[in-house]
């Protein structure tokens, strides 16, 4: 296994050229420092593995230098962690906490020289201790220079390379020279480095890792808590009214018809929730008369959250289409259809024909494929990868117009799905509205709130404030005569 790991990883990731941080290559410099790591593990091969392809000379220090040697490059010398650290000026530290009291034995060797602590602590560890890794082993090694560093990087992005993870490498350091050491080093190796300025920041940096989808707790909460609410309203109406009125027993609508009930909803609220701060904020600024004044702190979260609670929508939407399709598979739906072909043999009915129902579903299923479409539009252009190819305007409207666009077609699907059963007695069961009629509430502020901005006086009056006017200010100015012209140059 050794042998074949070897022959794998002989062949360096980048030939010997340097990547620059814009992604093209460059000719790796005359004279590169030899490099040391001191540890054997899955991300010290890594590391490795991309110090060689990037044009370095790396040495490195493992206890048990003969069984390691073939998991490591040829290029890379595997040796005992006493040879391992004598010429190199720049040694990597990748081994976990609890290892670094090992290499106290070599503190006359490391002194004077560059660490790189690639550590991360467990979320448990990085409660137990105030001090973070790097700032441990500074003060173990006080003659040694300890840059935080690589800790965000996975080693499978070391081995496939910086395009297929993030490229940034969060950097800091007490000492500037060693930091400026390391900074180089990660440009070459592909990188892109950021300062975070001294040691103390160490402990936010290690922190990073540990974090699972920070931007996401909100929505997704958000998200939970709507899906709970429609999904217990839909229960009480389809299901629990039924059995307390007529005594039918409709229990089995719970996995597939009640949550197919509830997805949409979700999904449509979400996306209302998207355009809705928007208003909010236009409404603010149009009130104080500037934009010059920050936002309310949770309208300003609300803001910030607008690209995960768009996304949350579209997967609704998604599992919705998805549901919908998997209805007439079911075994309920297939009795239903065979009830109601008795029933028209026994009324000697020979056809069944309802021509408001026909165009009814035809154009509220369109009207459901042009919203999934949007919205489908809406959700691969807030891809990095795609929204780095879009200038601003183009992004801006597909995210702000479309996005709009989107919003109109799913009311105008929920309309044709309700069509006159909001005025139908029988449809309030235990006096409860059709979920509909719910979900339509805030889309409507929306749909009217962005008509009235649309009106010349409060349109012009929005445009000169987004573009510097102030009420009461010194700032004044004169619009463009061509209004729809200023609209358009209008970055803010």
């Amino acid at each position: 296994v050794a042998t074949r790991t070897s022959g794998k990883m002989d062949k360096p990731l980048i030939s010997h050229h340097l990547v620059d941080s814009d992604g093209s290559l460059a000719e790796a410099p005359s004279e590169v420092p030899k490099v040391g790591i001191l540890g054997s593990g899955d991300f010290a091969r890594s590391l490795a593995t991309r110090l060689v392809g990037s044009g370095f000379s790396v040495v490195v220090g493992s206890r048990n230098p003969k069984r390691m040697a073939g998991l490591f490059p040829s290029a890379a010398r595997v040796t005992l962690q006493e040879e391992a650290v004598g010429s190199p000026e720049v040694i990597f530290v990748a081994m976990f906490r609890e290892h670094y009291s090992t290499l106290c034995g070599l503190s006359d060797q490391l002194a004077g020289k560059i660490l790189v602590d690639v550590s991360n602590p467990t979320e448990r560890e990085h409660l137990q201790h105030h001090q973070s890794n790097a700032e441990y082993l500074a003060s173990l090694f006080p003659t040694c220079a300890v840059v935080k560093a690589f800790n965000v990087i996975s080693a499978w992005t070391l081995q496939s390379g910086p395009r297929d993870g993030n490229r940034q490498v969060p950097i800091c350091s007490d000492q500037s020279e060693a930091k400026r050491t390391v900074l180089e080093m990660v440009r070459a190796m592909g990188f892109t480095p950021v300062d975070m300025g001294s040691l103390a920041s160490a402990r936010e940096v290690e922190a990073m890792p540990l974090r699972l989808f920070p931007g996401w707790k909100v929505p997704a909460l958000l998200a939970l808590g709507l899906f709970i609410f429609f999904y217990a309203y839909n229960f009480v109406r389809d299901v629990l009214e039924p059995y307390v009125q007529e005594g039918k027993n409709k229990f089995y609508k719970l996995p597939v018809f009640v949550v197919n009930t509830t997805l949409p909803c979700v999904a449509y609220v979400l996306l209302s929730l998207v355009y809705l701060p928007g208003v909010l904020a236009a409404a603010l600024q149009l009130r104080r008369g500037t934009k010059y004044q920050r936002f309310p702190d949770w309208l300003d979260h609300w803001l910030q959250h607008r690209k995960q609670i768009g996304l949350l929508s579209f997967f609704c939407a998604a599992l919705h289409a998805l549901y919908s399709l998997c209805l007439p598979l079911r075994r309920s739906h297939r009795y239903d259809l065979v009830n109601l072909a008795v029933k028209q043999v026994l009324t000697n009915k020979s056809h069944l024909w309802n021509e408001e129902e026909v165009w009814r579903m035809e154009i509220y299923l369109s009207l459901g494929v042009l919203a999934l479409g949007m919205l489908s539009l809406l959700a691969v252009t807030s891809l990095p990868s795609i929204a780095n190819s879009l200038n601003w305007r183009e992004f801006s409207f597909v995210q702000s117009t479309l996005g709009f666009v989107a919003l109109v077609l799913s009311t105008l699907h929920t309309l044709t799905y309700g069509w006159t059963r909001a005025f139908e007695e029988s449809r309030y069961k235990f006096f409860l509205p059709p979920t509909f009629t719910l979900t339509l509430l805030v889309p409507c502020v929306i749909i009217l709130a962005k008509g009235l901005f649309l009106l010349p006086c409060i349109s012009r009056r929005l445009t000169k404030i987004r573009r510097g006017w102030e009420k009461d200010g010194s700032i004044r100015f004169t619009l463009p005569v061509d209004h729809a012209l200023a609209q358009k140059t209008s970055h803010v």
